[in-house]
């Protein structure tokens, strides 16, 4: 059973219906941050032992009910949305760019990439995978491109934090013309 304070969080964020900043919802019950926060689990609970399909997302400082998975296909069907159509795989690269070195121009982008992104980077805009961080103060004045909320949704994460650790990439040979244990093309022989 949910006392007052779930209940009032609950409401707040069903009536909200996208995700609510987490000093929001404590300023409207009167109480503080870490309040809020520490009623989060029973609030997951009370949703989960009620059989309620809702979920609570935490979304960085943001809150959201959402439902649960499992019932996408019907409620898809009910509203007669559309399937979302999976992420191409340079769609995939662009974002994957933009999460881990946030905020990024697309120029960044491409120089990682090496290729025009210009099209990709709309398409993340129009699903609201990425979005604009404001102006760099630079030449120019480039649009930087950081992820959103929808991103985090969209693959499970809380905050930033979660996204994988990179693979640490391996460190440089000494630069001597050879690799240890590897012939040079002078020391080949003729077979």
């Amino acid at each position: 059973m949910m006392d007052l304070a779930q209940q009032q969080i609950f409401s707040i964020l069903f009536a909200a219906g996208e995700p609510m900043e987490l000093s929001r919802v404590a300023a409207a019950t009167g109480m503080d941050e870490q309040t809020v926060q520490k009623y989060l689990p029973f609030l997951r609970d009370s949703l989960e032992d009620g059989g309620i399909p809702l979920q609570l997302l935490v979304l960085g400082e943001k809150l959201q009910l959402a439902t649960l998975p499992q019932f996408a296909p019907v409620i898809r069907e009910a509203l007669e949305l559309r399937r979302a159509t999976p992420l191409s795989q340079a769609a995939l690269e662009v974002l994957a760019i933009v999460a881990y070195n946030q905020p990024v121009t697309r120029a960044f982008v491409e120089q990682v990439r090496g290729v025009d992104s210009s099209g990709v980077i709309s398409s993340l805009l129009e699903k609201q995978l990425v979005e604009e961080a404001g102006r760099l103060e630079l030449p120019g004045r480039p649009i930087a491109y950081q992820t959103t909320d929808v991103f985090l949704r969209s693959f499970g994460l809380e905050s930033l934090e979660d996204l994988p650790v990179l693979p640490q990439e391996p460190e440089e040979p000494p630069d001597d013309g050879q690799l240890e244990g590897q012939m040079g093309f002078d020391q080949l022989e003729d077979v």
